[in-house]
């Protein structure tokens, strides 16, 4: 998918017990992207539940509008993999992507809304972890090369995210943060 088109992430469902998981008044139009690594830079990919073949990082939107961003992800990657985030090294990239939501998730969100709002994070955790899916979300995981990583994603954003982990890799002088 070329940069600036389509939702990079998708829309995964709520946690409000709601058909589609989406609150009555629609899924917030902003998410968090968390890109989930090792110090040698290998990447955590979920593979999708409703797209099987589609593989990405966790992602996911905020449950409500004053929710903090470093909460979103701690209780995304929680809710996704089972990592408790708060063990480890999140770090907010300060990039926001912008990007229109595809027509058939267009549904999740309030009336004309359009677009989403995406910011990027990682999480530096000290080696491969085991993951526990969330089996209504991901059907499989897998720790890949950063650049085999890139690769598999079908979001644009995604993969401009795990490329940057090794330019801020030497940045930082070691795994990238």
């Amino acid at each position: 998918m070329s940069a600036g088109r389509g939702a990079p992430g998708g829309a995964a469902a709520g946690a409000d017990g709601s058909a589609n998981g989406v609150a009555s008044e629609g899924k917030i139009p902003e998410s968090v992207l968390v890109v989930v690594h090792t110090p040698d830079l290998r990447v955590l990919l979920l593979e999708r539940a409703d797209h099987p073949g589609f593989w990405q990082s966790v992602t996911g939107s905020k449950e409500r509008a004053d929710e903090p961003l470093a909460e979103t992800c701690r209780r995304e990657v929680l809710e996704e993999t089972g990592i408790d985030a708060s063990r480890h090294e999140l770090v907010d990239w300060g990039v926001e992507n912008r990007y229109e939501i595809y027509p058939h998730w267009r549904h999740r969100y309030p009336a004309g809304v359009t677009h989403n709002t995406e910011h990027v994070f990682s999480l530096r955790v000290p080696a491969p972890l085991a993951v526990t899916l969330a089996p209504r979300e991901h059907l499989r995981y897998e720790w890949l090369s950063w650049e085999s990583a890139a690769e598999r994603c079908f979001s644009w954003s995604n993969a401009q995210a795990i490329r940057a982990l090794s330019a801020r890799a030497v940045a930082t002088g070691g795994g990238a943060r």
